[in-house]
């Protein structure tokens, strides 16, 4: 290609293709070496704010709207021929396309993620052991035991009095990160700590 027939409306293609594919070839460097140039996954904790489509805006999304918009606005001009109206709107229409895919991979990508921690009120009807005694009407802590797992947690009594370590309980309710316990009967008690 002979840059010295190129068009301004060409240049501008070539600048764009340019840019965007070595923004694009350095981000995915410093994701090989291990690098980050900063959080760029869109966010899908609400989608009805305002502000949320913006978060598709990504350097991953913007490299590759400028690539895409650079190397079809240039191959519709030069190769086809298609006039200059009809090759801008030809590039924006694939940097759309590109902007758009980047977008549904990485809500994919975000569906794919667990957390793994399981919410304090799944604690709720579990029983448990005072780990650090339960002073009256103050906050202690309980190991109370959620399926398979084993949760250390910060609670209070239900009625207010002093549990001492040891007593097993059972959790009535979680407000935040706060279990309320009440004491086991003797018939009810678990038989082992858990």
């Amino acid at each position: 290609m002979d840059l010295a027939s190129l068009t301004r409306l060409d240049h501008l293609f070539l600048l764009c293709a340019t840019l965007g594919a070595i923004v694009a070839l350095v981000r995915v460097m410093f994701l090989f070496v291990g690098g980050d140039l900063g959080e760029d996954a869109p966010e899908l904790d609400d989608p009805g704010t305002p502000g949320a489509g913006f978060h598709d805006l990504s350097l991953h999304g913007l490299s590759s709207f400028f690539m895409m918009f650079g190397l079809v606005g240039l191959a519709l001009d030069r190769q086809s021929r298609a006039g200059a109206g009809l090759a801008i709107l030809g590039g924006l229409a694939a940097g759309a396309a590109a902007l758009w895919i980047i977008a549904r991979l990485f809500r994919f990508a975000l569906r794919l993620q667990s957390s793994g921690t399981l919410p304090a009120q799944a604690a709720t009807g579990c029983q448990g052991i005072v780990y650090l005694g339960i002073p009256a009407g103050g906050i202690g802590r309980v190991n109370v035991r959620i399926g398979q797992r084993l949760r250390e947690m910060d609670a209070i009594a239900e009625d207010g009095l002093a549990l001492p370590t040891g007593t097993p309980v059972r959790v009535t309710r979680v407000q935040r990160t706060l279990a309320i316990v009440e004491p086991l009967s003797a018939l009810e008690a678990p038989c082992s700590r858990p």
